[in-house]
């Protein structure tokens, strides 16, 4: 429950029909929105000293992909992680950033340094931020 709770997956379980005792499986609809946090809780209680993560935070609402990057938060203090994502605002904090490019890392740095050399980085992080907003307006 401490994990669940820290990946912010606790109340969702919660509100399931036998809370923690409730049974999940293939095709479970209601469990698809919470499944990446329950499974960050579950890492959490595994505790491993390396962790890859692999697009997290893909075909998400906003507002879960914010539960997301939490629980990511979380689940990554004190770890060695490896992070793979389109959705640039996952690695916004990383410790480094490579940008790949047709199979080779075409940038590598900060957030902040890769933004102030207004590379390859700074064009995608700019138009995807963009987009966002744009069709955050239209809605």
């Amino acid at each position: 429950m401490r994990a669940a709770k820290l990946c912010a997956a606790h109340d969702f379980i919660a509100a399931l029909p036998q809370g923690y005792d409730t049974q999940v499986g293939e095709g479970a609809a209601a469990f698809h929105r919470a499944k990446q946090l329950v499974c960050f809780a579950r890492v959490l209680v595994a505790d491993p000293r390396i962790f890859v993560l692999d697009e997290a935070t893909s075909s998400i609402d906003t507002e879960t992909e914010q539960l997301i990057q939490n629980a990511i938060h979380t689940v990554l203090k004190g770890r060695t992680s490896f992070v793979v994502a389109h959705r640039l605002s996952t690695v916004r904090t990383a410790d480094k950033i490579l940008v790949i490019d047709a199979g080779r890392i075409a940038e590598a740095g900060t957030h902040d340094e890769l933004m102030a050399q207004k590379g390859r980085y700074y064009s995608l992080y700019t138009h995807q931020y963009r987009s966002e907003a744009q069709r955050a307006f239209r809605a």
